[in-house]
């Protein structure tokens, strides 16, 4: 399985970037089988990132992240607080991307900061963004304060979040594996292949006979 994690930590060293290295190796930990690990620091894509702005053209540095994105099977996204959201640099590198690289894609979403109130930057900045990408969010999100690392908590939530996108990844979760009006039998999880899709996996329910179902009960 091939694992992105996108850190968009600016300083070195950054605890950004120590907090995407100790999910990724979480993830590693708690997967079913092997998992490739690329990391995408964006500090070193700025000024590619910004040149794509007003020209159009990404560059080979700045392509090569965005196809390893796309081609993820699981990502971790990693942003420093900046006046309670996301960072400006973590943003540009999304809006970027193409539309449907994440579209049904399991990602892990985390974030540090220097004080516990920004914390809810996951929830109120992290999860809208990759909501509206389409995204697989996991249930548990991270946040890094300055006073979490070497406290309690802290390496529980890392583990908790790591297993979630595991267990995304190794049961298929992806790009194209959502199914409309459709819905998993037995608890398996919907396949990518359209094949797949057609199988007795899922129950088609048409919305007639659910409505009818209703006004019976």
């Amino acid at each position: 399985m091939k694992l992105v994690v996108v850190s968009a930590g600016l300083s070195v060293p950054s605890s950004t970037r120590l907090l995407a290295d100790r999910l990724a190796a979480a993830t590693g930990r708690a997967a079913s089988g092997p998992v490739e690990v690329r990391v995408v620091e964006l500090r070193e894509l700025a000024v590619a990132i910004a040149h794509n702005f007003t020209s159009g053209f990404p560059g080979r540095a700045l392509t090569a992240a965005l196809d390893a994105v796309t081609g993820a099977d699981g990502l971790i996204v990693v942003t420093p607080v900046f006046t309670a959201s996301y960072s400006g640099l973590f943003k540009s590198f999304f809006d970027v991307l193409d539309k449907d690289a994440v579209d049904g894609k399991p990602v892990l979403i985390a974030a540090t900061g220097g004080t516990a109130r920004h914390s809810l930057v996951l929830d109120h900045a992290l999860r809208p963004l990759f909501s509206y990408l389409r995204a697989a969010v996991v249930p548990t999100g991270v946040y890094a304060a300055s006073e979490d690392w070497g406290a309690e908590g802290l390496e529980a939530r890392i583990e908790r979040a790591a297993a979630e996108l595991a267990a995304l990844m190794g049961a298929g979760v992806g790009a194209g594996a959502a199914v409309t009006g459709a819905r998993p039998v037995g608890g398996r999880s919907p396949e990518r292949s359209p094949a797949a899709l057609s199988d007795a996996a899922f129950e088609v329910v048409p919305f007639e006979q659910r409505l009818a179902a209703l006004r019976q009960g």
